[in-house]
């Protein structure tokens, strides 16, 4: 498949007959070819209706500008849609938070290097100067910049100056709670690893929580963030079993494998646009 030529079209909308036929219908007449289609819908007698599309735009008779305002004035107003049209070709730009533990962020990076993570770095940001070199080594920029309760208003906004031209965020294992303004500055496209299987032991010390519970599951979740601490739409999760023999930091070796494992997928099917976002839930098309 030609990623120079590919387009992903998402759609959500009140579910109603007619909605695929005229999607694909209106690709068709400008030469689109569908090369995979997934639909979903949360109620067949009224409920919500979501749609991914994947095309190849090689013989498109219009521009790509063309086909994105004339969907919008043929079909998506019709439907009342609220819809996106992405074009491969144009990268996605994504930010990188990190504190001191480094697994999350380096997987990142390391997909990124083998082209498996077709993203623009523009930087990475840490509240720590300790992984200056590690992210150094990829070429990328490290910008240090210290994170306290005391300074978070000045922190947020030097942050918010320096990420006010990427696409979405990922904090990977950022261990600072940014605002409720921050957030809003970027809603459903800030991507946060909680090391624990939400909504079990969210806020800190998940492991240590789970421990004391004896609990026989760890996981990990990878959910978009609200202004709720923990509590946005999840993405995606994963689990792996622990016994009485496990220590504590047997629990964070463990959990350390599946949050890379889970932030890397979630990552990857945002920049896919493979998940749409329902209230508090998602609808991923994985």
């Amino acid at each position: 498949m030609n990623s120079n030529t590919l387009a992903r079209l998402v759609i959500t909308c009140a579910d109603r007959p007619g909605i695929v036929a005229a999607v694909t219908s209106f690709l068709f007449a400008h030469d689109a070819n569908i090369t995979e289609l997934d639909q979903h819908s949360s109620d067949a007698g009224g409920g919500r209706f979501f749609m991914r599309i994947e095309f190849q735009t090689e013989r498109l008779d219009v521009a790509p500008e063309i086909l994105e305002r004339e969907f919008g004035a043929v079909v998506g107003l019709r439907f009342a849609m609220d819809w996106h049209l992405h074009f491969a070709a144009r990268r996605l730009r994504m930010a990188v938070l990190v504190s001191r533990h480094d697994h999350a962020a380096l997987e990142l990076l390391w997909r990124w290097q083998r082209g498996e993570l077709p993203v623009d770095i523009p930087c990475v940001i840490s509240n720590h100067p300790d992984l200056q070199a590690a992210v150094g080594a990829f070429g990328i920029p490290f910008v240090h910049v210290p994170f306290s309760a005391e300074t978070q208003a000045a922190a947020e906004q030097d942050i918010l100056q320096r990420v006010a031209d990427v696409d979405f965020i990922v904090l990977a294992r950022y261990m600072r709670v940014l605002s409720a303004g921050f957030v809003a500055a970027f809603p459903n496209r800030i991507i946060n690893i909680h090391h624990s299987f939400l909504p079990a032991f969210a806020g800190g010390d998940p492991y240590g929580q789970a421990q004391t519970r004896g609990v026989k599951i760890i996981g990990a979740t990878a959910h978009y963030v609200t202004a709720e601490l923990d509590h946005g739409p999840i993405i995606e999760q994963d689990v792996v079993r622990v016994t009485h023999r496990h220590e504590l930091d047997d629990l964070k070796g463990l959990g350390r494998d599946l949050e890379r494992q889970v932030l890397a997928r979630a990552v990857r099917w945002h920049v896919e646009d493979r998940v749409l976002v329902d209230g508090n839930k998602t609808v991923v098309f994985a």
